[in-house]
């Protein structure tokens, strides 16, 4: 009978450590299932929100392709006007857009989009020839018997292509309708009947403040130093290339910035900018008024509840779980109010 006895170990009870581990063990295993059934839905969902967005933006090149085919057929042979409303069309489908495109196809977009806007200045320009805007000194008749008085300078004229220099990206292809160049410390202003849906191009101005007031259709910063520019609304894009110290207040539907460095921006914009090659420029909200602006707002078409202020895509920066250094948000304490 003593032969049969099963072995004291397997009689024997369970001691208190081994027991916990039997409960603490399957508590473990769940808990690392479930982590491991959290990965594989974010995964899933993952995956989900790419093939939308891979659909999303297939449906976008298609609709872009549409609307852009139709201006280039109305800017061929259409009333302007239409081509016009169709390419604010095609400017707001790209706007709307941007959140779930890649940089190359907002890149492609927008340069399309400068292109037929530049297209369509020069076809108005064609049909309907404008002289340009320039200030002059008026001469007054001298007093008898006074000794006539050297004319005073002219006032910076309308701006230019400098010779050697073709037109920077998105300008227009013929001559801008306004705007200056070469100035250095003036104080330079145009108002509404000057603005008024033109092309307007700054270019090479140093020490200069400029006082834009009115709706442009399109406007240029270009190759300025040290300077202000005030510009009310802009029916459509604000490019600014190759400035350096300068603070430029700035409302449009789209802004473009390239080779540009220890800059300010006081931005009213619809979509979201757009810096490139460019070091130390900084974002705050528009914060500039006049007598009328509020009619040129209306004029613009621009959506005044609607500011991508502080939303900057950079080029250069392609690294989505750090921000850019090239740009940043200027503090509130730091922040121009007034400008008068």
């Amino acid at each position: 009978a003593e032969e049969l006895r099963p072995p004291a170990a397997f009689v024997a009870p369970l001691k208190p450590e081994m027991a916990a581990a039997t409960v603490v063990l399957p508590e473990r295993l769940q808990r690392r299932e479930a982590e491991r059934q959290q990965g594989v839905e974010r995964q899933r969902q993952k995956k989900e929100a790419q093939v939308v967005k891979e659909e999303q933006s297939e449906f976008f090149v298609a609709a872009f392709a549409r609307e852009r085919e139709a201006v280039e057929a109305l800017l061929a042979a259409g009333p302007l006007e239409e081509a016009a409303a169709c390419l604010q069309g095609l400017q707001k489908l790209l706007t709307e857009s941007v959140r779930f495109l890649a940089p190359y196809e907002v890149r492609q977009g927008q340069e399309a989009v400068a292109r037929l806007q530049g297209d369509l200045a020069a076809r108005r320009q064609q049909l309907q020839p404008k002289k340009k805007f320039a200030f002059r000194a008026l001469k007054k008749e001298a007093a008898p018997g006074s000794e006539p008085r050297p004319a005073e300078p002219a006032q910076p004229a309308a701006a230019a292509s400098a010779p050697g220099h073709g037109p920077a990206e998105g300008e227009p292809g013929g001559p801008p309708l306004c705007g200056f160049s070469s100035a250095e410390g003036e104080e330079l202003e145009l108002g509404p009947a000057e603005l008024l849906q033109r092309d307007v191009v700054l270019s090479e101005l140093r020490g200069c403040r400029v006082r834009l007031c009115g709706n442009p259709n399109t406007l240029r910063v270009r190759d300025c130093r040290g300077c202000t520019v005030l510009c009310g609304p802009v029916s459509t894009s604000v490019l600014v290339d190759g400035c350096s110290d300068c603070i430029l207040v700035l409302a449009c539907q789209q802004l473009r910035t390239h080779r540009t460095r220890d800059s300010r921006f006081y931005v009213q914009v619809t979509s979201r900018a757009v810096i490139e090659d460019c070091t130390k420029v900084s974002f705050a909200p528009y914060a500039w008024s006049y007598p009328g602006i509020e009619r040129d707002f209306e004029s613009s078409g621009l959506d005044r509840n609607r500011n991508n202020w502080n939303q900057v895509d950079d080029f250069d920066w392609l690294a989505t779980d750090k921000p850019s250094p090239n740009w940043s948000l200027i503090p509130e304490q730091e922040r121009i109010s007034c400008w008068d």
